[in-house]
């Protein structure tokens, strides 16, 4: 091969490179750095998480639990959705198959979240890469994708993000659940509206485009049929799956 074949080569190759974007094969690092940035980028979607913490500690003693089995609930948990429908079905006796079907349903999402990591994840040790995965919310996966999808390879930001959100979420739910009696209705005060509200903002930041748009329609399809149809939270996980197909699809095509 000549050399200017060969420049060629690796200039059309360089240029296929820039088409596709960064390769989620290569590794990712995990320092204080990554883990700063990630607490710091996710401080103020944190905040507005701390809103709808409140929400669930208020509703949490209103079902009989105390401040300390809220907390540690929170702590432990860290899935809004999950535990607003946990304290929702929470009457004594416990109705433990109930809460524990119906909570897994709600969060089976995390699997798909997780397998979307995986292109980066696997090349951390288990403990940092389990450990950092603990602390997924959907608020600090959605950031965590967009950086990593825009080529930051800073493994440790879905750890500091997610300990922005667990912080917070956990801080919240002490004082929904210490002033819960002062507080009353937390849609009064539209804190009801606050985990929505978050979830739009982050869709319009991860919007790529018109290539979005038919596995999202797919997603969102499915989800509202679902949610017509079946009882419970089936539509979060029918939603995930519906569009998850089609993108594979379409890439596999």
């Amino acid at each position: 091969m000549s050399a200017e074949t060969d420049g060629s080569a690796r200039e059309s190759s360089t240029g296929t490179e820039r088409e596709r974007g960064p390769s989620p094969d290569r590794a990712v690092t995990f320092s204080w750095t990554g883990f700063r940035d990630g607490y710091r980028e996710c401080v103020p979607v944190a905040l507005g998480v701390a809103g709808y913490g409140v929400v669930f500690g208020v509703i949490a003693r209103q079902a009989g639990l105390s401040v300390a089995e809220a907390a540690l609930m929170s702590a432990t948990v860290l899935a809004g959705a999950a535990q607003l429908v946990a304290v929702e079905l929470w009457r004594w006796p416990i109705p433990a198959a109930t809460l524990l079907v119906t909570t897994t349903v709600v969060n089976l999402r995390y699997l798909l979240m997780g397998a979307s990591l995986r292109p980066w994840f696997r090349h951390l040790s288990p403990v940092r890469a389990y450990g950092s995965v603990f602390f997924t919310a959907d608020e600090n996966w959605a950031l965590t994708m967009r950086e990593l999808e825009a080529g930051s390879r800073q493994g440790a930001f879905l750890l500091g993000s997610g300990v922005a959100i667990w912080s917070f979420w956990v801080a919240a739910t002490v004082v929904g659940a210490t002033a819960g009696g002062v507080v009353g209705d937390p849609a009064r005060y539209g804190l009801d509206f606050v985990l929505a509200a978050i979830f739009l903002t982050l869709a319009v930041d991860l919007w790529d485009g018109r290539s979005d748009l038919l596995p999202w329609t797919a997603a969102g399809g499915v989800a509202l049929l679902a949610a017509g149809m079946l009882p419970g939270k089936w539509y979060i996980l029918l939603g995930g799956l519906a569009g998850s197909l089609v993108e594979v699809a379409r890439y596999d095509g």
